[in-house]
């Protein structure tokens, strides 16, 4: 038999890039199918399957980081990755090893390959994963759904042993549906017989639809309420708090990261009930040992330089709160936005903590031009320069921040780079190359 014919880690992520997102549509049949060739690694494994508009990065990432604290062999699946493409799947912390992505894209290639319905660029993504995980033998995977939920590609797992909603909000609304209760019923497609479901405190008609589904399916519901959280000290290097007595120390910022925090410790309760063993000391050291790259991330501290990753309005409302706590200042918005986003209200939402705007088109073929969102910026009365990519981009950015001190001002302006994750991991790399300065966070 003819040996077969390996790949180099660019051929792998070319060959998966081929089937790009835009050939998603309804239905699971594909990834089945994909999976059955593959011999169904996905039913040798433990899950936690994360739905959600906002949140489930971090969420998934303070789960995982708990689970690994506790002694357990975790994946985690996130998605979209910032610098590195094998962010997306990911063992104990460790991204997949280039020769396990080599030779897994072959075999799924070839199987792939043969089928008449040739599965998408997620759908293959998903497949590689769960055969690694399953190869690594993982105790528990921590799954982020890619889009929606009923008939995400993530969703053809049995009933987890959790499944989670996070924040939802409007998003997506070609493929989700017009109103909350039509997104949250396709996100609590994830919702199976023999799971037990958490749910972040939503809106109540969210609430209204995970509870029916809920009763419905036989599943146990459980409500991180935030009112358990009691926030105790907040700074740019992180910030405490106490839930049912215990002290806990999060470097992720923003309210909104102790309402995630919520759901975590939801789920771990769920989990221990379900017969794991998560000590109080993990759950402790899990939390203050997160990493969760480009969610008001502090990249430098002179000058301040912020990136978050945010894309809708829900995200900007959650910037403009943690702006509001923490930079008292006006700021430079290093910005960028995708066309399918309701750009007009998230700038509704940031520009009261503007001072000017440099504007860069996202590494997308669904982004906002940076010439229109400039045009858009300066007839809202503000001065917008357009960069011809993200390297100019941070550069003049910073040169800005640097003006300020050059002027009357006593320090720097601070910059906050936001609308998009596709743009993420380019202006981190940018940055490192640009500027060497303290970090409050590496």
């Amino acid at each position: 038999m003819a040996k077969e014919q390996t790949m180099t880690v660019q051929q792998a992520i070319d060959y998966i890039n081929d089937h790009t997102w835009s050939q998603w549509r309804l239905g699971l049949e594909r990834t089945r199918e994909l999976l059955a060739r593959l011999g169904d690694p996905q039913k040798k494994l433990k899950f936690v399957h994360v739905a959600g508009s906002n949140g489930k990065g971090s969420t998934c990432a303070m789960l995982e980081r708990i689970l690994r604290e506790a002694g357990y062999r975790t994946g985690f699946f996130p998605s979209p990755y910032i610098e590195d493409f094998r962010e997306r799947i990911q063992v104990c912390g460790e991204y997949i090893t280039e020769e396990a992505l080599c030779e897994i894209t072959n075999t799924v290639r070839a199987q792939a390959d043969a089928m008449e319905d040739h599965p998408s660029q997620f759908e293959l993504i998903t497949a590689i994963g769960m055969v690694y995980f399953a190869r690594e033998q993982c105790d528990m995977v921590i799954l982020e759904v890619g889009l929606g939920g009923e008939f995400d590609a993530t969703n053809v797992i049995d009933a987890p042993e959790a499944a989670v909603i996070t924040h939802i909000g409007l998003e997506h609304t070609e493929y989700l549906g017009n109103t909350l209760t039509e997104i949250a019923r396709t996100k609590s497609g994830i919702i199976k017989s023999g799971s037990d479901v958490v749910l972040y405190e939503n809106e109540q008609e969210v609430m209204d639809v995970v509870t029916e589904i809920c009763r419905e399916r036989g599943c146990p519901l459980h409500i991180a309420r935030f009112g358990a959280i009691e926030p105790l000290e907040a700074s740019l290097a992180g910030q405490t708090f106490r839930y049912r007595g215990a002290v806990y120390s999060l470097p992720l910022l923003g309210e909104y990261q102790l309402h995630n925090a919520a759901t975590v410790l939801a789920v771990v309760e769920v989990l221990r009930k379900r017969g794991f063993a998560v000590p109080e000391g993990a759950v402790a050291a899990g939390f203050a040992n997160v990493r969760w790259p480009a969610r008001f991330e502090v990249l430098s501290t002179d000058p301040l330089f912020i990136l978050d990753g945010g894309h809708n309005p829900q995200c900007a409302e959650a910037l403009a709160e943690s702006l509001a706590k923490y930079v008292p200042e006006k700021v430079v918005f290093l910005m960028g936005v995708l066309a399918d986003k309701d750009y007009g209200k998230i700038l509704d939402l940031i520009t009261p903590f503007a001072e000017e705007f440099v504007c860069v088109t996202p590494d997308s073929p669904r982004a906002l031009p940076a010439q229109k969102l400039a045009e858009l910026l300066t007839g809202r009365g503000f001065t917008a320069t357009v960069c011809g990519g993200i390297e100019e981009g941070v550069r003049v950015s910073l040169q800005k921040a640097q003006d300020a001190r050059d002027s009357q001002e006593a320090k720097a302006r601070p910059v906050v780079a936001f609308g998009s994750l596709y743009m993420a991991g380019a202006i981190r790399t940018a940055f490192r190359r640009q500027r060497t300065v303290p970090c409050l966070q590496k």
